[in-house]
């Protein structure tokens, strides 16, 4: 019962957000509690939901103070020649905006903090997908799953994870798996081609010249109408007259619903108005920069990732040392602190709620028992002629089990019990590890990541339409680098 109650659990909760039925936060909060009270442990609620709390209580500490640091180097101009040198690559094609998106999402990802590498990506690319009308779900959706191929670092959660809980080295699990990854990160590139000339064809191809935007001929040979806009979501602009304003919503096709809204990104960082004067997407001439305290900034970041690579403190201390000591020095007056702060608090109370609630359904679903009952319901589903292939199994569970488990449910609950499975037809430990992060790819969409909503916050994206639009790209990943790990003999 409680195997079928928690299925239903998670299948409401996608198919209310994705319908936009109820927002995520309200399903995030009441699904579990009527299921709870369904499975008739309404008494216990409280004290699941606390616990899930606690769990998640560092997380939430981390990513409100992560936010603030990020968004003050923001603000003082850190960012902004990554900001010149994206631009300068992607010369206003959309092609080349997507591939800089998947490109700057897998280089920061490199730190092993999801939400670090989605802020720094959307408040780099935000102002670009905006001024040029391309479709935010598409910004989000390949920086989520670049993002989720590079989370396998062992620094990055999932491998350490799966060495704790297999007792194995984490250099041992992740090193072979290189190739079969390495094969994923190109896949994500494909995939962000292959989007971008998909952005190309409903757009046009744009070029950034010495005075300002212009629209050229698209190369391929398309219809009057494919350029005009594709779908629902289509611009309606010919490409004599196309030209994309910062205020513009980005918009999608069909596949790639229409996003955004016509605010500033919240990132707290001035953008500048449309002219015709060249693509200006954070203002120059805001009063926030300090270029000379511009390499302080710059060292100060690269300390603070460093720290946290080598996890010399817990990440949220170390966050909340470095936004506090970000703050003082680059703004030395109380009211200058108080007014980034308030500039950032959007997005702090946004998330933090986003986590909290997720604390609730975490909580629910694992103190209910309905995570063990569905986890061994699968396991014991598995023929017993799949037994000496439990290593591609454990890959193809990883899928849609780290979607709809956090890490530590999966790794420390699941994975012992596959690796069991496996044993016992030959099938050594070490493979069941390495099979167990194929699913990252996708699991960084999941409404259990709070670093997702991070993502969507900031991209001012809706959760339903970015999972409706990721989430089969994401698993399209997984696969292959499920494939590239068989290929290789990995797995």
């Amino acid at each position: 019962m409680l195997t079928i109650l928690g299925f239903v659990m998670i299948a409401a909760f996608l198919a209310l957000i994705m319908m936009k039925k109820m927002s995520p936060m309200a399903a995030l909060v009441l699904i579990p509690a009527l299921f709870c009270v369904l499975v008739g442990q309404g008494a216990h609620l409280g004290d699941y939901v606390l616990k899930g709390i606690g769990d998640l209580a560092p997380t939430a500490a981390m990513l409100m103070f992560a936010i603030i640091y990020f968004g003050v180097m923001i603000d003082v101009g850190l960012f902004d020649p990554i900001v010149r040198g994206i631009l300068k690559f992607c010369k206003a094609d959309p092609v080349r905006v997507v591939v800089g998106t998947a490109l700057l999402a897998a280089i920061v990802s490199l730190d092993g903090d999801g939400s670090t590498t989605f802020m720094i990506t959307v408040s780099a690319l935000y102002p670009l997908y905006k001024r040029l009308k391309m479709s935010l779900v598409v910004m989000t959706g390949v920086a989520a799953t670049a993002n989720g191929v590079m989370n396998t670092l062992p620094w990055g959660g999932p491998t350490a994870r799966a060495a704790t809980a297999l007792k194995l080295d984490a250099g041992d699990i992740f090193v072979p798996m290189i190739p079969a990854l390495a094969v994923g990160l190109v896949a994500v590139f494909a995939l962000a081609y292959v989007l971008g000339r998909r952005e190309r064809k409903r757009l046009g191809v744009l070029t950034l010249g010495d005075t300002g935007l212009v629209t050229e001929a698209v190369p391929e040979k398309e219809t009057e109408e494919a350029l005009v806009g594709a779908g629902s979501g289509g611009t309606g602009r010919t490409p004599a007259d196309a030209r994309p304003t910062t205020g513009g919503a980005g918009t999608g096709s069909d596949d790639e619903p229409a996003t955004g809204s016509d605010d500033a990104p919240a990132t707290g960082s001035e953008v500048q108005a449309d002219d015709d004067d060249g693509l200006q997407v954070l203002d120059p001439q805001r009063a926030t920069l300090r270029p000379k305290l511009y390499w302080f900034n710059a060292a100060l970041t690269l300390a603070l990732l460093t720290l946290l690579i080598l996890q010399v403190l817990p990440i949220p201390v170390l966050f909340l040392l470095g936004a506090a000591l970000a703050l003082t020095v680059n703004f030395p007056h109380m009211k200058d602190q108080k007014a980034r702060v308030a500039a950032h608090a959007e997005n702090v109370l946004n998330v933090s709620g986003m986590v909290f609630a997720a604390a609730v359904f975490t909580g629910v679903l694992t103190g209910t028992g309905m995570v063990e009952h569905m986890a061994r319901w699968l396991v014991s589903g598995i023929p017993d002629a799949l037994g000496p292939h439990m290593g591609i199994v454990t890959g193809i569970l990883s899928i849609p089990l780290t979607y709809f488990m956090s890490n530590d449910g999966f790794y420390f609950g699941i994975v012992p019990i596959l690796a069991e499975a496996g044993a016992a037809h030959g099938v050594a430990p070490i493979e069941i590890a390495r099979a167990s992060l194929v699913g990252q790819a996708l699991h960084m969409s999941s409404p259990l990541v709070p670093a997702v909503y991070v993502l969507v916050g900031m991209a001012k994206v809706e959760f339903g339409d970015h999972t409706k639009f990721t989430v089969k790209w994401a698993a399209l990943t997984s696969l292959v680098v499920l494939c590239a790990g068989v290929l290789f003999g990995i797995i």
